[in-house]
Order: C-alpha cells, then structure tokens, then sequence
C-alpha cells in the first residue's frame, strides 16, 4: 500500500456491527476508489469474512492471540482471522490492552501468518518500546481522548511529534499512525504534517449518518 493510510475501527459499536458493518465497507470502498486514498476498516470477529469476501478494501482483525492452533477455547488465532481473509490485526488497543510479552507473541503470530501488524500505544515511551519490535505500523492513542471528538492533533500535536521522532530514533523503517477524535479532514492534514502516515478513528465514522460523507471529508485535504 502506498499513501496515507485510513483505519476504521467498528469496535463493538452496534451501528458498525452486521448489515452496518457491511455499509461502512461499501463506502470506505468507494471513498477510496474516488480519492485514491488507502482506507481499511477492522470489523468485529463476526464480520469480518463476509467484509473481506465482499468488499475490496484492507480489512484488520481488531485483536490476535499469540497462540498456535489447538487447544486454546475463546482465544482468536492469526491463522484464524488469515484464513477468514484478513489483511493485518490491530495489536494492543487501549480497550484489549496486552502486557509486553503477548504483544510480542502477537506479532510473532501475525509475521507468521502474513498480517501486517498495527500495535496501539498510549504514550511517547510505550511507543518507542512498540517500534522495538518492528512492527509495520504502530498507532499512538492518548486514551483520555478516544471517543471525545477532540482531536489529538489539536489537544495536543506535541505527543505525536515526539512519538514520531521516537519511532524515527528506534526503527524508521516502521510507519507511525495516530488517533483519538479524529474526524475531519483538517484532523488528518495537520496528522500528517507533525509526521504520521496515517490515522486510526473510529466513532468519527462509525456513528456518523453518513459514513461515506464523513469519509470524505477525512480524505478531502489529502
């Protein structure tokens, strides 16, 4: 992929859960075939098949355990959400937080099985830590604003600037997205410009009447 990338997070939200799920895939699709933009969206666990069957668009698994196949009930194998057509997973979100060494068996199961891995981090230290251990993105989320609808990219820029910088000093072959309240389109330039490759949102989109309208706008000063 290349360009900036979008990930939209449905989470458990019920307007992101089935036939909605399904509509906010239908227009990151065509959001991104209008803008050329790289927009890919992780469903919950019961979506995502039918997501990444049906729509063309890079579809994340929300959460992997870093355990083999076998005797492990209620855990969610990489093979299992590769199988399903995922293309990556998200690692460590701030709401199925891991402890070091599940993040590091996580990512030990997606190289395995061919995702690119996303780990979330929740400040500048946690975020040099992640980069570490070379994961192809990670995602920098001051949890207190996720979900508030005020953007880290305003609330505070300096967080993602020495994110940023951290990542580039550790490994700066990994890519550096961010989040927490981003919603328009101003939120992802200024984004960009202090650095990231990206964004990851989630209720901006999700709870939006129009998810293709509020993609739009995400990707309309790119």
């Amino acid at each position: 992929m290349t360009g900036p990338l979008i990930i939209v997070n449905l989470k458990a939200y019920a307007e992101g859960t089935g036939e909605q799920a399904t509509r906010i895939a239908a227009a990151a699709r065509e959001v991104a075939e209008e803008s050329g933009a790289v927009i890919g969206v992780a469903p919950a666990y019961t979506d995502l098949g039918i997501i990444a069957r049906d729509y063309d668009v890079p579809v994340y698994a929300q959460h992997i355990d870093g355990v083999v196949p076998g005797a492990h009930t209620g855990h969610v194998t990489a093979e299992q959400v590769r199988a399903a057509g995922a293309f990556g997973t998200l690692v460590n979100h701030s709401e199925r937080r891991l402890t070091l060494a599940e993040i590091d068996a996580a990512l030990s199961a997606a190289r395995r099985c061919g995702l690119q891995a996303v780990i979330c981090t929740n400040n500048v230290a946690t975020t040099a830590a992640a980069a570490a251990l070379a994961p192809e993105y990670v995602a920098i989320e001051p949890p207190e604003l996720i979900g508030t609808g005020v953007s880290v990219s305003k609330a505070d820029p300096g967080i993602i600037e020495r994110s940023v910088a951290a990542v580039r000093a550790v490994n700066p072959e990994v890519k550096v997205l961010t989040g927490a309240g981003i919603s328009t389109g101003e939120c992802v330039k200024i984004a960009l410009e202090l650095g990231t490759d990206g964004v990851l949102l989630a209720s901006g989109v999700v709870k939006a009447r129009d998810p293709a309208a509020a993609l739009r706008d995400l990707v309309s000063l790119l």
